[in-house]
């Protein structure tokens, strides 16, 4: 099977784009390129990348949509505009120049108010977004899960797809309400979600028995046409490898049939961010 990895990073830190990660995060704290990502990608049969930002700002965005231009194995890019400002619905049009530019992410998980996305001007700005063919990822955290369905349903033609199963608490166990509020999201059928991120939030001593819970409920109320596996390099570094996270991914998936598994490491990527073979 050719796989697609739905969610990685670059970066470059002497750039001043990213703040992020910082000094005390030694295993990621140095710059990630494509040629470090490629024996990965060979080991693993990954043909082709999603580019997710990974800082809120413009500059990084362009240093990604310039970099895709040169790397083919990035199919497609997640950029960041802040979407309540009034040059956004600019911002995006221009950004959407770049053939590779699928989507934003405004970096919800950071901001203080739970309902940030819901204010009149980021709906304005999400539903331009629709409107131009683009995509909206949630970085977002259980406590946003009732907003992102209210979102759903505000702006039903805007494809959602939330990051890392919206960050559970897997390190203390903790299942509600988080179980509850992903299966109401799931009811929202532009709603779809990332097979990725588990194994960061669930620490170093991390195990498929102990993510398994978690990625069985997404599994059971997506299903694998809304769910699609991502990396999250290099940040899945901070308890794994990447070879190491796609053994458990395929073991968190093994029940699934060939059409299931072929959905979830390719098929709902390709769809979702306009991905061609």
């Amino acid at each position: 099977m050719k796989r697609i990895d739905a969610h990685q990073h670059y970066w470059t830190l002497g750039l001043g784009h990213n703040n992020w990660p910082t000094p005390d995060l030694a295993a990621i704290h140095r710059d990630f390129a494509p040629s470090d990502l490629a024996p990965h990608l060979a080991a693993c049969g990954v043909v082709r990348t999603v580019l997710v930002q990974a800082a809120p700002n413009i500059a990084e965005t362009e240093f990604l949509l310039e970099l895709s231009q040169k790397e083919d194995t990035v199919a497609a890019v997640v950029g960041w505009v802040d979407v309540c400002a009034p040059t956004a619905v600019g911002e995006l049009e221009r950004l959407a120049r770049y053939p590779k530019f699928r989507g934003i992410r405004p970096m919800l998980q950071g901001i203080e108010d739970t309902a940030y996305i819901l204010q009149p001007a980021a709906l304005e700005t999400l539903d331009r977004v629709a409107a131009i063919g683009l995509r909206f990822d949630a970085l977002i955290q259980p406590r946003h899960l009732p907003v992102i369905a209210a979102l759903a349903d505000r702006l039903p033609g805007l494809p959602i797809v939330v990051d890392h199963g919206a960050k559970p608490f897997i390190e203390t166990g903790v299942t509600e309400p988080w179980r509850a509020d992903m299966a109401a999201l799931a009811r929202r059928s532009n709603v779809f979600v990332k097979l990725s991120g588990l194994v960061t939030e669930a620490g170093e001593d991390w195990s498929v028995e102990r993510l398994k819970p978690y990625a069985a409920h997404l599994l059971e109320v997506f299903g694998p046409d809304r769910i699609m596996f991502g990396s999250d390099w290099p940040v899945v570094e901070l308890a794994a490898t990447y070879e190491r996270w796609m053994e458990a991914a395929d073991a968190l998936t093994a029940h699934l049939d060939a059409k299931g598994k072929e959905a979830v490491f390719r098929a709902t990527a390709a769809a979702f961010y306009g991905i061609a073979d």
